[in-house]
C-alpha cells in the first residue's frame, strides 16, 4: 500500500487547523478532552459500511488497552457515545461516500485531523456497494422503496480518496489487524509506516504456503492482489478472492487465462472480481 500524497481535495476546502466543523459534524459543542492534552489523539469515523474494519479495532483487545494508555481515543461511537472535539492527530475512516451529507462530513473530518488513514475495501475502494457506480440507482430505489422520494443518496460509491487527501490506506474487507496495530505504532513513533506493495502470492513465498493454483488448481487471485493480509486464505487452502484489491502493476490478461485453465467460466471470473474491490478491479480489466 502506498502513501496518498499527490491527491488533490476538491475544491477550496478548510484549512486543517482551527477549522471549525459547521451544522452537526463531528464536533460536539462543550465535550471536553479527557486525560492528558499532551497526549495525541485518535478518532474513528463511520461512512457507508458494514462496521467490519471498526470491529477489527475492537478485537485488539489487549493491544487498543495499551494504546489507550498512549493516546486520547477522542471519538469512537462503535465503542463509546462519548465525542470529544477535534482537532485529532489521528483519523481513522471507515466507509465509502455515498450521499451528499458524508461529502460534507469527510472534508470537515479531513480539516480536523494531522493525519488520515482510510481503513478497508469501503474506504479505499468504494467498497461492494460501488457495484451501483454500473447501475441506474433511481431504478434500483424506485423499485425496492415504497417511497423512494424520501431516499437522498448518490449516483456513485467513491472512496474518501476521490473527496480528500488520504494519507495511508489500508486494505481488506476487513483489514488485518497486525497491519492495523503496526500502523499505528509507527505513527506513534513518528515514523512512516511499513505498507507492502507487492502481491499476495510475494505473502505466499515468503510464509513456505503451497501455491494453491499450482498444486491443486484452485482459481486464485493472489498474482494480481494486494499484499497485506499475510495469506490467509491459501494458508487455508483456498484461492485469494482478491478483497486487498489490485496491486499497483496487475497483469490482467495473464492472470483471466490461468482462471479459465483453473475451471472458471467467464461469468464466474466477472463476478469474482465484481466484489469488495470492484471499481479498482474493473478499471484494471478495461485497461484504464
Amino acid at each position: 500500500m502506498t502513501r496518498r500524497a499527490g491527491a488533490q481535495r476538491p475544491g477550496n476546502g478548510p484549512e486543517r487547523a482551527g477549522a471549525q466543523r459547521p451544522g452537526n459534524g463531528p464536533e460536539r459543542a462543550g465535550a471536553q478532552r479527557p486525560g492528558n492534552d499532551s497526549q495525541p489523539s485518535l478518532a474513528v469515523w463511520k461512512f457507508a459500511s458494514c462496521d467490519g474494519c471498526q470491529l477489527t479495532v475492537l478485537d485488539c483487545e489487549d493491544e487498543l488497552l495499551l494504546l489507550a494508555e498512549r493516546v486520547q481515543i477522542a471519538t469512537f461511537v462503535e465503542a463509546s457515545s462519548a465525542m470529544v472535539s477535534g482537532p485529532y492527530d489521528i483519523s481513522l475512516v471507515e466507509g465509502s461516500i455515498t450521499t451528499a451529507h458524508d461529502e460534507q462530513r469527510i472534508r470537515e473530518i479531513r480539516a480536523q485531523s494531522g493525519v488520515l488513514v482510510a481503513i478497508g475495501a469501503c474506504a479505499t475502494a468504494g467498497g461492494i456497494q460501488a457495484l451501483r457506480n454500473f447501475a441506474d440507482v433511481a431504478e434500483y430505489t424506485s423499485v425496492v422503496y415504497a417511497h423512494p422520494e424520501y431516499i437522498s443518496t448518490l449516483a456513485t460509491s467513491t472512496p474518501a480518496s476521490a473527496h480528500v487527501t488520504v494519507d495511508y490506506e489500508l486494505r481488506g474487507c476487513p483489514i488485518d489487524r497486525g497491519q492495523l496495530l503496526d500502523t499505528l505504532a509507527a505513527l506513534l513513533a513518528g515514523r512512516k509506516p511499513h505498507l507492502p506493495a507487492s502481491t499476495v502470492c510475494t505473502e505466499c513465498k515468503r510464509s513456505g504456503v503451497t501455491c494453491v493454483s499450482v498444486a491443486e488448481g484452485i482459481p486464485c487471485l493472489g498474482p494480481v492482489t494486494h499484499a497485506g493480509c499475510g495469506a490467509l486464505c491459501p494458508r487455508h487452502n483456498r484461492g485469494c478472492y482478491g478483497c486487498f484489491g489490485p496491486t499497483a502493476t496487475p497483469n490482467m490478461p495473464a492472470m483471466i487465462p490461468l482462471l479459465h485453465r483453473d475451471g472458471m467460466s467467464g461469468g464466474d471470473v466477472d463476478r469474482v472480481f465484481d466484489t469488495f474491490n470492484v471499481t479498482q478491479f474493473s478499471a484494471e480489466r478495461n485497461g484504464e
